[in-house]
């Protein structure tokens, strides 16, 4: 009798651990972004990381430190530019504190337009602001093509 007993335990410990399993695997949420924004935000996210750990200020050597990250038609109408009122990638010459990868909308498969929002917090104000920025896709790489400050 304790044979058996022992049995139904062990069968219902499997269906339990079966059953979990089953609704583990069901409750993943699907990735509804198309796969040229999944890819460039990445790209994105990187370059900004990147942008805000180091120095903002533009210049020609701060600028050739982010060449990888820009095609070279920016890269080339950046560097020559004679005069630079601020900071090309943030749109402000008031630095912001951080920064967040937004909507993404894709133009063509290989060209996507994000909404990335500035953060702006101190003891004074706390202030946000969104930008535009565009990649594309050159050879494997996602690089920055364009920024544009939008109007809230």
């Amino acid at each position: 009798m304790q044979n058996v007993k022992c049995k139904m335990q062990n069968w219902f410990i499997r269906l339990c651990i079966v059953h979990c399993a089953l609704c583990i695997g069901a409750c993943s949420i699907p990735n509804l972004e198309l796969q040229s924004c999944i890819d460039s935000r990445t790209a994105v996210r990187e370059f900004y990381s990147f942008h805000f750990g180091n120095d903002m200020t533009p210049s020609t050597e701060n600028l050739k430190m982010r060449e990888q990250y820009l095609t070279p038609r920016l890269f080339s109408s950046l560097s020559a530019a004679t005069k630079v009122t601020g900071d090309y990638f943030t749109t402000t010459s008031d630095f912001p504190k951080a920064f967040r990868v937004g909507e993404c909308k894709e133009s063509s498969p290989d060209r996507t337009v994000f909404q990335v929002l500035l953060f702006w917090k101190d003891d004074v104000r706390t202030e946000q602001r969104p930008i535009s920025v565009e990649t594309v896709k050159v050879g494997d790489k996602w690089l920055i093509d364009a920024v544009v400050r939008l109007e809230r």
